[in-house]
């Protein structure tokens, strides 16, 4: 009755910065994903058909010529690709953060940071109660606010705001339903995990002084490729700054100290998901 994982496949597209000011995919950027998704698909190839989930998430809802880009990227994949919302985007990620830890009584919080939304979702247990996607990510704030790969301290506190903003419309009713544990989720969560606590900043997890700590790091450094920071994976530096002003602003409006990180989200949420429908105990039905 264990999920156990025989084999991961990672590349990071970074769909959402093809996106033009139309909100059109740019070819570049839809044959890099078209590239990744036949190097899966030739993984994939022995799967047989409806044994496979495929998502587009924040991207794909945006994206006006989605449609023409979801028939090649389904051919190059070999299997079907379903665009969901941001509300079962932020469903199935809890899931796969919930697996991920102890199952604890007590309301929890969980943060993702994407390319181009982010999710924030209360819930207990199993069960996700409260589910937001905002429109902010690390790919669309480091091209609004870090042009060029130039930081600066007027740009960092610009972004913290606009993060703050975003939060704000959802800060009255998540402070009201309330939890007591905080979980950051995904990639740009985990780097700046691994960052805080390769640096002596925290010793597990985020910690709003550690966050103060590489805000300072980052602005010092001035320059993306001038990022030298113990931890930091050169192919986080372009997006490192952005996402660390989104967490900040997202510590900062809703009073977080302290943040643990999940091994599981929306891949492993998706994979419980589907073991669930097998076992006729679909999440969603309950």
């Amino acid at each position: 009755g264990q999920l156990q994982i025989v084999d991961r496949l990672k590349d990071m597209v970074r769909l959402g910065g093809g996106l033009d000011e139309h909100n059109n995919l740019s070819a570049e950027s839809q044959a890099r994903a078209l590239a990744t998704l036949a190097i899966f698909g030739e993984r994939l190839k022995e799967m047989p058909q409806g044994t496979v989930r495929a998502l587009g998430t924040n991207t794909l809802r945006k994206a006006k010529n989605s449609r023409d880009f979801l028939k090649r990227a389904e051919d190059a994949l070999g299997h079907p690709i379903e665009i969901i919302s941001g509300q079962e985007e932020g469903r199935i990620i809890y899931l796969g953060v919930a697996h991920s830890l102890a199952d604890d009584a007590g309301a929890r919080l969980v943060v993702d940071i994407g390319g181009g939304s982010t999710e924030l979702i209360i819930g207990e247990r199993f069960e996700s109660t409260e589910t937001e996607s905002l429109h902010m990510g690390c790919v669309s704030f480091a091209q609004r606010f870090f042009t060029e790969g130039t930081i600066t301290e007027k740009a960092f506190d610009r972004a913290v705001t606009a993060a703050r903003q975003e939060v704000l419309s959802i800060h009255a009713n998540y402070r009201r339903l309330g939890w007591q544990q905080a979980v950051g989720a995904s990639g740009t969560i985990k780097a700046i995990s691994q960052v805080c606590v390769d640096n002596g900043w925290s010793e597990t997890g985020i910690t709003m002084e550690g966050l103060k700590k590489a805000r300072k790091k980052v602005i010092k450094a001035g320059q993306v490729e001038q990022l030298d920071i113990k931890g930091l994976r050169e192919d986080r530096k372009a997006i490192f700054p952005s996402g660390l002003a989104i967490l900040y602003g997202i510590f900062e409006q809703l009073g977080i100290e302290q943040m643990e990180v999940s091994g599981g989200a929306l891949r492993e949420g998706l994979l419980y998901d589907l073991l669930g429908r097998f076992a006729h105990e679909d999440v969603r039905e309950r």
